[in-house]
Formats: C-alpha cells, structure tokens, sequence
C-alpha cells in the first residue's frame, strides 16, 4: 500500500507543478494498482509482488511502444514513451548491470547441474524468481540461453 500513498502524494507535487506528463503517467500506474486492488479484493491487499507486476507491465508496454514508434519513425512518439518509462522506472527496483546479472545466472546454472540448452526450462525459473524486476526479462532470457549454449 505504501506505493499506492507514494504515487498518490508525487501526483499532487505534480499537478502543483503543472508537470502533465507525469501527472498522466502517475494516474496511469495509480489506475493500474487500484485495478489489481480491486481484483485481489477478496484475498486482501496488494503484495508488493502485485505493485512490482503492475510497474514492470506498464514499463514493458512503453517499452515495445518504443522499439514500433522507432521503426516506423515516429521518433515524436517515442520520445514521448521514453519519458514515461523513466517516470515508471523511478518507482522499480535500480536495475542490474549485464555483468551482474552475468554472474547470477551463472552461480544458479552451477547450482542446478545445468549444462546444456535442455536444461533451461529448469534453471529459468530460479532466475526469474531472484532478478524479477531488478532486470528485463529478455536480457535475462538471452544471457541464460547464452551460457547454456542455446
């Protein structure tokens, strides 16, 4: 719930500020986390994985939107998501570096036996579980594919 207070509290600085892009992006993940309330209504509040799913979600979306708006020149567009994302990216956790996420997987494959590209299936979940929201899925997806040769 402290995320929900937290966006709750940056969007009245920015409409103090007249900041509107950040002031729609912050409505945008304030709807977003009222949503999973209301859905998780029943079993309780919002787990800080339910807020974390619901920032990574909305910067992927921007994300995508970036590399579309991008090869289709649309560089106006893109720059407009460039700025949300940083606006969404203030709330995740500080992302991880290559070399760190590097060594990560590599101490979980050697915790696994892993040693070939049949083994991802297996060793994929114990890094998503560790890196979820410290790094992009696809940077972790290719650097485990990577060193287990696939």
């Amino acid at each position: 719930m402290a995320l929900l207070e937290n966006i709750s509290e940056d969007m009245k600085i920015a409409m103090k500020s007249g900041d509107k892009l950040r002031l729609e992006t912050l409505r945008m993940i304030r709807a977003g986390l009222l949503e999973k309330q209301v859905e998780k209504r029943p079993s309780g509040g919002l787990t800080s994985d339910d807020e974390m799913a619901v920032l990574l979600s909305a910067a992927k979306k921007r994300k995508e939107a970036i590399e579309i708006y991008r090869q289709n020149n649309r560089n106006d567009l893109a720059d407009q998501e460039e700025k949300e994302l940083n606006i969404i990216q203030e709330y995740l956790p500080k992302q991880l570096s290559q070399s760190d996420i590097e060594d990560f997987v590599k101490k979980i494959i050697a915790e696994q036996n892993a040693t070939s590209a049949k083994d991802f299936g297996r060793v994929m979940p114990f890094v998503m579980k560790e890196l979820k929201g410290k790094a992009d899925g696809k940077v972790i997806q290719e650097t485990v594919k990577k060193h287990l040769g696939g």
